[in-house]
């Protein structure tokens, strides 16, 4: 190791060399994101309305609406929810996208397509779909959102409602996997083991 210079000195004199590594592996991680399908999101919203008993605050009956949610959420992703959302037939889902798996693919395909996720401190559950068919990805959160709104008293119980406040709202753009992100990270991921090496020598 060369103690001539300090680490600080080291990584500034070799900046560039820094840089060209960071900007390479940039380069290859967005490129070999593109390599993987590449999927839209989209988002529904429900709200989660505890009935309020005679005495109870309204603290106690939202945070009952999150762990409500947060209940769902996990419930969602299951192979029973996953049947009753195949049985709502407002939304045009083509199924056969699921069907055509074996049965472990299939779970696993559709806990990987929805993400629903508790927006804290409203009561309120995003319900995400992802699909490689911006029209797919949408009708698939629809019909989730619908699901978990008539068949509410199945999981919960009948002292709750559950209402639609925002439809499907699809990205203009895939998300998932995002080569920007993909690439940003690697490009930072490169540059710093470019100075660990540097500092190393």
């Amino acid at each position: 190791m060369d103690f001539s210079y300090s680490p600080g000195q080291r990584i500034a004199r070799s900046k560039n060399l820094i840089i060209v590594v960071g900007i390479i592996c940039g380069v290859l991680a967005g490129g070999i994101t593109l390599l993987f399908p590449l999927q839209y999101r989209s988002d529904a919203q429900v709200y989660i309305l505890s009935q309020a008993r005679f005495g109870v605050d309204p603290y106690t009956v939202a945070k009952s609406g999150e762990r409500i949610a947060e209940n769902l959420a996990q419930v969602m992703k299951t192979q029973d929810f996953y049947e009753k959302t195949r049985a709502e037939t407002s939304y045009p889902v083509e199924w056969t996208y699921f069907e055509s798996k074996d049965v472990r693919k299939k779970k696993k395909l559709w806990e990987k397509t929805i993400a629903p996720s508790v927006v804290y401190g409203t009561s309120m559950l995003t319900i995400s779909a992802y699909h490689g068919n911006p029209a797919q990805a949408a009708a698939i959160a629809g019909a989730v959102a619908d699901t978990a709104v008539k068949r509410t008293a199945e999981y919960v119980g009948g002292d709750v409602s559950i209402r639609i406040v925002d439809n499907p709202i699809t990205t203009r753009i895939p998300v998932r996997p995002n080569p920007l992100i993909n690439a940003l990270v690697g490009a930072v991921a490169g540059m710093l083991l470019a100075a660990f090496a540097v500092v190393r020598r």
